[in-house]
């Protein structure tokens, strides 16, 4: 069940429904759901004027709802029912009671009948007179039970004494069955629902003579069965409910008074955790709304109702009833005294002038109304109302001789309000023509006097610069000491409502400098000055030599260009070439060193070299060739030096070098010696050789460390360690790491 019926109480002729649902989202079919009046009475035959049964299932859920709906409730369908759920091999039932009020209970002080003796011991023609008189509505079942019961009755050989019809156990006490047979020596078998028990800690057998005990301890629902005992092909039969008690409240509400907004919280605690609790509030049962205004909380055996921002109408009774008692508590929701931390004050303004009201009080949930004169104001073109937190305001904008009167702020459900009054001061004043002063605002702009601007040589160079003043300004531009003019056609000068432009045409390296620009009106004078940087494309790399030729290798080396275009040189790219296709191919792009060794030269073949210089704006427009080419030797071995020895050195150092963040970046050297060193990376002093975020390539001699994706973490001194047995040595260089594109660009 994810819902089990409650119990329930309706006075005579009303109605009530019971609900039960499933959940089926691990069922292949549906349920099969019985609903019964005691321990046998399927109500399934029953329905009709008085009572009614439905199903309904959500596909989005996947949930059964199934509803029992008695009609004219009457006095005798009071008693304990039960709804069984049951599918395969797994089964779940719950029991519940239906309550009946509008007659008196009579209460008999004579013993209670067995209505089964009475039926069994009476003619036939008595059966619907005893029905009527003891409210059996379920005659026909009764009957096939007591036809069922009779031919059990014939003369036993194997039972001296059978089980009785029934018997009746409270959940949680022990039950002993017992039977008596004619063969003391016999064997006896005892079935559940058909299935033969096994004898364990709750299910104990005995057997004392002629007597066959069958003892259950800690009775649970699961009990609630039919159970049978076997003496050979005869058996005997019996069936066994398991009454629960009923739920106790261990710990009862407690009266509670709260402030207006408050949180309320009535909390009880039963006996039996899981158990099912209804509240209700003066009389009326408490359900989940759609508002959330009451929230049901269960922790074991506690429950708890809360209440969310009580207001006045939450006051009253509530109660929580349990199928073992209820209990009641009052809750009292007191107003909150409203405080005034502000009140508004007189005004006294001239014509055009804003008067702004202002009050503050305590409780910034509170709204409230403003008045003029007794007359609700109401927000216009001029008039503007506000509530931020505690602050209420009233701002009238362009104030009028008619805006004159008494304002009254009155908080709403509370008896006070706070007045004030507004006059108008008439001032008469000879008309003089507004001036202000000009002003240069380069902080719209987002940057300031020592900000730069950076054009690319042959872009449009375009300084618009806001500017007020009144009267309009006159503006002029000089670039040191030299009033720039439109005399060259390149340059146009332009002033429009608000701002100034200066233009030029096709920036070239000439016009980089400082621009001043002057503003002046008979109210004052503002100036600005803007720097302005042209950058270009760099020049070629000079003075590019092979310093070196082993194996397929070639060491190169050369000179950064003259010309770096007004900005940093951010690397070089290093190409080679087949003299035979002359097709070149990069070795080396954004290589930030003027020295580098290529590798993996082919045999026989005849190599050129060239360089190209890269700044921020690009790749110089020319490269660096080499003057002389490069073959590379044919041999069968790759060549060495000296075959036995050779003193260990670094030929070439790692150079300090700015990378930027995000891209795989490199640090190489070359070193030289027999036998082959053994070679360890250090980046400030701290062994790297196991980190995942490194790579270490050794080829030919060039030493090669490789970081992957660099953050700003990984700036700082990297050293290279070469060892072998003719000595050591060492060579570190500092690594800074960039963020990706530079301030300006």
């Amino acid at each position: 069940f994810t819902e089990k019926p409650q119990d329930g109480e309706v006075t005579v002729g009303g109605n009530i429904t019971f609900v039960a649902k499933v959940n089926t989202d691990s069922l292949l079919k549906k349920p099969t759901v019985k609903w019964f009046k005691g321990k046998w009475m399927d109500l399934a035959s029953k329905c009709g004027k008085y009572l009614q049964l439905k199903e309904t299932f959500d596909r989005n859920t996947m949930v059964h709802t199934f509803e029992m709906h008695i009609i004219s409730a009457q006095a005798n369908f009071a008693g304990a029912y039960r709804c069984e759920v049951s599918f395969r091999n797994k089964f779940d039932s719950c029991n519940f009671n239906l309550t009946i009020h509008g007659e008196a209970v009579h209460v008999s002080t004579e013993p209670d009948v067995d209505v089964w003796e009475l039926l069994k011991n009476a003619p036939a023609s008595e059966y619907e007179k005893i029905a009527f008189q003891y409210g059996i509505t379920d005659l026909r079942g009764m009957l096939k039970r007591l036809k069922k019961m009779r031919k059990d009755e014939k003369k036993s050989v194997a039972f001296l004494k059978k089980l009785d019809p029934a018997y009746q156990v409270t959940k949680g006490h022990k039950i002993k069955l017992a039977v008596e047979v004619a063969n003391p020596d016999v064997e006896v078998r005892w079935l559940k629902n058909g299935q033969e028990i096994q004898p364990t800690g709750r299910y104990i057998f005995e057997n004392v003579g002629n007597m066959r005990y069958l003892t259950i301890n800690h009775c649970s629902l699961v009990d609630d069965a039919a159970y049978c005992c076997l003496v050979g092909e005869e058996k005997c039969t019996t069936e066994l409910f398991v009454k629960e008690p009923p739920v106790q409240l261990v710990k009862n509400l407690e009266d509670q008074m709260v402030m207006k907004g408050e949180r309320v919280e009535l909390e009880c605690e039963v006996s039996e955790e899981g158990a099912s609790v209804k509240w209700e509030k003066d009389g009326v049962e408490l359900t989940r709304d759609e508002s959330f205004k009451y929230r049901f909380k269960k922790d074991g055996c506690k429950h708890v109702l809360i209440i969310n921002e009580a207001t006045k109408e939450d006051c009253g009774h509530y109660k929580v009833k349990t199928s073992g008692g209820e209990s009641v508590a009052e809750v009292l929701v007191q107003e909150k005294q409203l405080e005034v931390y502000q009140s508004i004050a007189d005004l006294t303004v001239k014509a055009k002038d804003q008067a702004v009201f202002k009050c503050e009080v305590s409780d910034e949930n509170v709204t409230g109304t403003w008045y003029k004169n007794g007359v609700e104001v109401k927000q216009d073109a001029r008039i503007n109302i506000t509530h931020i937190g505690r602050i209420h305001k009233l701002t009238i904008d362009d104030v009028k001789p008619e805006d004159e009167a008494d304002y009254t702020f009155v908080p709403d459900g509370y008896a006070f309000n706070l007045s004030a009054k507004l006059s108008f001061l008439e001032v008469k004043i000879d008309y003089v023509p507004r001036q202000d002063p000009p002003k240069i605002h380069l902080d719209c702009m987002g940057r300031t006097s020592d900000s730069t601007i950076v054009v690319v040589a042959g872009n449009k160079l375009r300084l618009d610069v806001p500017i007020t003043g009144d009267p309009a300004p006159t503006v002029i531009w000089t670039k040191g000491e030299k009033v720039v003019t439109e005399g060259d056609s390149r340059v146009r000068v332009e002033t429009t409502t608000g701002h100034c432009v200066f233009t030029v045409e096709g920036a070239e390296r000439q016009d980089e400098g400082i621009y001043s620009v002057v503003v002046r009106n008979p109210a004052g004078e503002d100036t600005a000055d803007i720097n302005v940087k042209v950058v270009d494309l760099p020049g070629s790399p000079e003075a590019l030599k092979i310093m070196d030729v082993w194996g397929f290798n070639v060491a190169l080396e050369w000179k950064p260009p003259k010309d770096n275009g007004n900005c940093e040189i951010t690397g070089y790219r290093i190409q080679k070439a087949d003299k035979k296709t002359m097709e070149w191919y990069t070795v080396f792009d954004q290589y930030r060193r003027t020295h580098c060794v290529v590798s993996d030269l082919i045999m026989g073949n005849e190599y050129i070299f060239r360089i190209f210089a890269i700044n921020p704006v690009g790749l110089s427009p020319e490269p660096c060739n080499t003057k002389d080419s490069v073959f590379i030797q044919k041999t069968d071995h790759p060549p060495t030096r000296d075959m036995t020895s050779q003193r260990l050195r670094i030929t070439h150092p790692l150079v300090n070098r700015p990378i930027i963040a995000g891209y795989n970046a490199t640090l190489s050297c070359s070193v030289r010696g027999i036998p082959k060193p053994k070679v360890t990376w250090y980046k400030n002093k701290v062994d790297i050789s196991n980190e995942a975020k490194y790579r270490m390539l050794s080829k030919h001699g060039v030493l090669t460390l490789e970081i992957r994706k660099p953050c700003p973490f990984d700036g700082g001194v990297y050293t290279c360690k070469a060892v072998n047995d003719s000595g050591e040595d060492t060579v570190e260089c500092k690594l800074e790491v960039r963020r990706k594109y530079p301030a300006w660009w």
